[in-house]
């Protein structure tokens, strides 16, 4: 099955693609969707949703899995990140993607096995977990291969579903 891992953001959107068969995980892709910060936010979020499409079209994932938002102290910055997020889930949707979605918490017990890992130690397992010959960059980039890796261990029992048809 493949699986479309994203991690929203409006100057970043992290996105790895990953083949999930039995357990066993085969990078198919991965990279980022950047947005200039002099941009209009509203072509920001255009930016984004070709640039989605396009990948969703070129990888045919079966699957996407969402990082839930988490901020702190800065609305503003936090209210752009879901604006960005709601154009994710708009691509997926459009595209007939099921999509999932997952805590930064649940993401590094899946991956690191510790839900309150260091990003560090994500990057570290994701570069060892799928065999890749240096830390993907930028850190949105390892974080969007790490949520399609829990997907691919979370989401076990529903892609167990698809191997009993």
């Amino acid at each position: 099955m493949i699986i479309l891992g994203i991690d929203p953001g409006l100057a970043i959107v992290g996105w790895g693609v990953i083949d999930c068969q039995r357990g066993r995980f085969k990078t198919l892709g991965y990279g980022s969707i950047m947005t200039p910060a002099g941009m209009r936010t509203e072509e920001r979020l255009a930016k984004i949703y070709h640039d989605l499409n396009a990948i969703i079209d070129h990888f045919h994932p079966a699957e996407m899995a969402v990082e839930e938002l988490f901020f702190t102290n800065n609305i503003t910055t936090g209210i752009r990140v879901a604006e960005a997020r709601g154009i994710v889930l708009l691509c997926g949707e459009q595209k007939g993607v099921r999509i999932a979605e997952y805590t930064p918490m649940q993401v590094k017990q899946a991956v690191v096995g510790y839900g309150k890992a260091e990003k560090r130690q994500v990057i570290a397992m994701v570069t060892s977990l799928l065999k890749l010959p240096a830390p993907p960059k930028p850190d949105d980039t390892a974080d969007a291969l790490a949520i399609a890796i829990c997907h691919g261990h979370s989401g076990g029992s529903r892609l167990a579903q698809y191997y009993n048809h």
